[in-house]
């Protein structure tokens, strides 16, 4: 995440007893750096995953990356700072990945206000997914996990999604662009939205809403549909190491190209994504619990026979520990579910059957600290898969990760 540094000052107290029992007055503080700097490398290395259960796009996954990030803070005085992250993966370009304008009217006050390529307001896991914060290698399915829907290509009957189970990593649809591509993740962990979103309070109870451009699962830099997504997250700490929070959203998340295919008789109705989500944290003594949950419905055209007759579901959640071995040395495993609702079709016997293919995934490992800024980590990782291809079922992954940051 980008680090909020600009807001810290460095502070050196230098107490002395002055003659006659008087203390002498500290030395005053220097100002806050106007400009801070961070840079975060990244190397991750696993073994083949043929079930493309890590894939975060087309022959991209999440166990094997190569990332240089950058993040930027630039103090605009007592009240605003300009903040970005800048992002170079596998060798490729670099990109910018966070670019915000942040405000607070009232410094003494919990009150703020972020305007750009924000950060996301939804859940926790995408605040905390990076580096250190995360004590394993992979993220949850329901962050990272590509389904079979897409915003720019849609299916025109039940058959249409009920064939593509199982293959978000490479999708193609009927009505829209008629290239193969990835699908939709129900929450999309590693991109940022852009839009404006506020902040009120701090402990025990805060608040944050936002409006953007794209939605949980597309997040976008700019509007494709002419619509917004509104989110919400409410968060309580009700003691010190327990924390609670709920979230909601609601977008558009169909392409204007797509929706512009479809059949004149169905009008121009929005085809939204709305989800809501719940999490948990707990820390105490040598052990970090974390836990979290979220339900996600979209809605899809009804253009021809077998029909979609509602809008489809997902579900995920999951549950994570880590434990402080010895300093320096940690040890932490997830294990996490990702299901789908039922649609009817001609296909597995005209039964009701899942519109994708729920998956299971479990992954444990350890993480030891070389020096205070540099964490290699170890996992083992499973994933299973109701599949419908041969060999898509169930797999297992080792991977590595080399982390250093200044």
């Amino acid at each position: 995440m980008i680090r909020s540094s600009y807001a810290r000052a460095l502070v050196f107290a230098a107490a002395a007893t002055a003659p006659g029992g008087v203390l002498a007055s500290d030395p005053p503080a220097p100002p806050p750096r106007r400009l801070t700097l961070g840079l975060e490398a990244v190397a991750s290395a696993a073994t083949s995953d043929p079930g493309y259960f890590n894939d975060t796009s087309y022959g991209r996954s999440a166990m094997r990356l190569l990332r240089l990030r950058v993040d930027v803070s630039l103090r605009l005085g007592a009240r605003a700072a300009l903040l970005a992250e800048g992002r170079a993966d596998n060798g490729e370009g670099g990109t910018l990945s966070a670019l915000y304008l942040r405000l607070r009217p009232m410094p003494d006050r919990p009150f703020d206000i972020q305007a750009g390529r924000i950060p996301p307001v939804f859940g926790a896991f995408a605040r905390r997914g990076y580096g250190a914060d995360n004590p394993l290698i992979s993220q949850p399915l329901m962050y990272q996990y590509l389904t079979s829907l897409r915003a720019d290509s849609l299916p025109a009957s039940a058959d249409d999604l009920l064939v593509m189970r199982g293959r978000g990593w490479r999708t193609h649809y009927p009505i829209g662009s008629g290239a193969w591509d990835r699908g939709l993740p129900v929450i999309a962990g590693d991109r940022w939205d852009t839009g404006a979103e506020v902040r009120i309070g701090a402990e025990p109870l805060s608040l944050s809403a936002s409006i953007s451009q794209g939605t949980l699962s597309d997040p976008r830099v700019r509007d494709d549909n002419g619509g917004k997504q509104v989110s919400g997250r409410l968060e309580l700490r009700p003691t010190v190491g327990f924390v609670l929070g709920a979230s909601a959203s609601r977008g558009e998340y169909v392409s204007r190209e797509a929706a512009g295919a479809l059949p004149r008789a169905l009008g121009r109705d929005a085809y939204t994504q709305k989800a809501l989500g719940a999490d948990a944290e707990y820390s105490r003594g040598y052990w970090v619990l974390r836990a979290e949950g979220v339900l996600s419905q979209w809605g899809v055209p009804r253009v021809q026979a077998p029909l979609v007759t509602d809008s489809v579901r997902s579900w995920g959640g999951f549950l994570e520990a880590r434990y402080k071995v010895r300093p320096g040395l940690f040890a932490a495993a997830r294990v996490d579910h990702l299901g789908f609702s039922e649609v009817q079709g001609t296909l597995f016997g005209g039964r009701p059957t899942p519109w994708d293919a729920p998956v299971w995934r479990a992954e444990a490992g350890a993480g030891y600290s070389l020096r205070r800024n540099l964490l290699l980590k170890a996992v083992l990782q499973h994933n299973w898969r109701q599949g419908v291809r041969p060999g898509s079922g169930s797999e297992g992954v080792a991977g590595a990760q080399a982390l250093l940051w200044f």
